[in-house]
């Protein structure tokens, strides 16, 4: 459809434009930005007045769970792609991890065919190795075929150093990199939150730091030893960087020039294990819930030290994007206790109201550098071409939200599933009220 967007101050940090414009889509794409008024003389059957809003590229998320197929009474791929338009994202990214894990072209094929349902773009990044068992590496080459845009053996880390640099290397001359959950399981079995002050308190065993930082300062030492001995560029990617000590490691990797990325997620930037005991800041009651399920997750909520140090990586410019790891749960799952529940929130539709209060609000992000995390610093993650841009020809995939807003989040009016979030009822700012996905408009408040 054709579309006019009138009155919007445009952000897009691809193009450098931050200020009032008027956007005109067509056929999927967009059309034009330029100044307020400048397209009165064009004919546009539909139009949107957007004063006071900001208009900025569909929101994009590297890091998801849609549980389809095999987890469908968590969630579907209609489900969550529908809840991730109400939370400003056009594009997002699927984890492996279902039943059968997704490591085969078929696979693939069918969780992005059309019959799925998917509200916005839907990507794949397929398991590393067979069935995410750690030992056979899948058939990169027919996956990249198929459209994956990496691998992944996400929850499940590549822990034999031959098979992790066979990975690198095989990626590598792909284009494509390999998306690492740092873990070393062989120091977190029984663990089930963050090793510390709280965890004793309440009894818990706790998952050290060491465990994150020693897959990390591992996987940094085979792309040096592969760029010295094949001569190929190969790209890490660190999911969802918890701790300071794997930060540091990474930062100190960029400094030397080798290709690593990294994502953190909101959960890790705002709360610290003190949720695990009830203690939620922003949250409308003063309801403290101990042994909180909802506050569990891998990697687990750390102390306040390691949030702070996710919080300065995200300024300093060493966290390359803000990815969700959207993970529902069927509220039977999560009632149980809190050794036996899985891991993982939901969080495609809370993203963007928590970097806004507390990377914008309280430690004085600017936007451009929100959207840039969350929009254009992914798609150049994935070299999503045509994305994460509002430039004339690029996908018209945008969003539209009040800035300034400020609500609270309910859970029980989730378009996802499951509503399993350590964030109902706390205090969000910046509210979504459009989304528009190759010129569609799937969402809008």
């Amino acid at each position: 459809m054709d579309l006019l967007i009138r009155n919007g101050h445009v952000v897009d940090p691809a193009t450098g434009v931050d200020g009032l414009r008027d956007v005109v889509v067509r056929d999927g794409r967009v059309f034009a930005v330029d100044a307020p008024g400048a397209f009165a003389g064009l004919e546009i059957p539909d139009t949107m007045d957007v004063a006071g809003m900001v208009v900025a590229p569909g929101l994009i998320d590297v890091h998801v769970h849609l549980r389809e197929p095999g987890q469908t009474w968590k969630e579907t791929i209609a489900s969550g792609t529908r809840a991730a338009a109400a939370g400003g994202f056009t594009t997002v990214v699927a984890m492996p991890n279902t039943v059968p894990v997704n490591d085969s072209v078929a696979s693939m094929e069918w969780m992005l065919a059309a019959e799925r349902g998917a509200a916005v773009n839907l990507l794949a990044m397929p398991a590393a190795t067979l069935g995410s068992m750690g030992e056979t590496l899948s058939d990169y080459e027919a996956l990249a075929r198929a459209g994956a845009v990496g691998f992944t053996d996400d929850g499940k880390p590549v822990l034999e150093d031959a098979v992790m640099r066979a990975a690198l290397v095989a990626a590598a001359r792909l284009g494509l990199p390999i998306s690492q959950h740092a873990e070393d399981t062989r120091l977190t079995g029984g663990c089930s939150m963050n090793a510390g002050p709280v965890a004793f308190r309440l009894g818990l065993r706790g998952m050290t730091v060491e465990a994150e930082a020693a897959i990390v300062e591992r996987d940094i030492q085979l792309l040096r030893g592969i760029e010295r001995e094949e001569g190929l560029r190969a790209h890490l990617h660190v999911q969802h960087v918890s701790t300071g000590r794997a930060l540091d490691a990474i930062r100190m990797a960029k400094q030397q020039g080798l290709h690593v990325t990294c994502e953190a997620a909101p959960h890790h930037f705002t709360l610290t294990d003190e949720a695990v005991a009830g203690d939620v800041p922003g949250r409308a009651d003063a309801k403290r819930v101990a042994y909180n399920t909802n506050a569990k997750m891998n990697p687990p909520l750390r102390a306040e030290h390691d949030r702070v140090a996710v919080i300065e990586a995200l300024l300093d410019g060493t966290v390359d994007c803000i990815a969700t790891d959207h993970a529902p749960h069927a509220a039977h799952e999560k009632e149980v206790e809190f050794e036996r529940a899985p891991n993982g929130i939901t969080g495609l539709e809370t993203a963007l109201g928590l970097a806004l209060r507390v990377l914008h609000k309280e430690h004085g992000m600017p936007l451009v550098r929100v959207i840039a995390l969350m929009s254009t610093q992914p798609a150049e993650l994935l070299t999503l071409a045509g994305r994460g841009t509002l430039a004339v020809g690029a996908a018209a995939d945008l969003v539209v939200f009040d800035a300034g807003a400020e609500w609270r989040y309910a859970a029980a009016r989730s378009l996802s599933k499951s509503k399993n979030s350590p964030f109902d009822g706390a205090a969000m700012r910046g509210q979504v009220h459009a989304t528009v996905c190759a010129g569609r408009l799937v969402f809008r408040k």
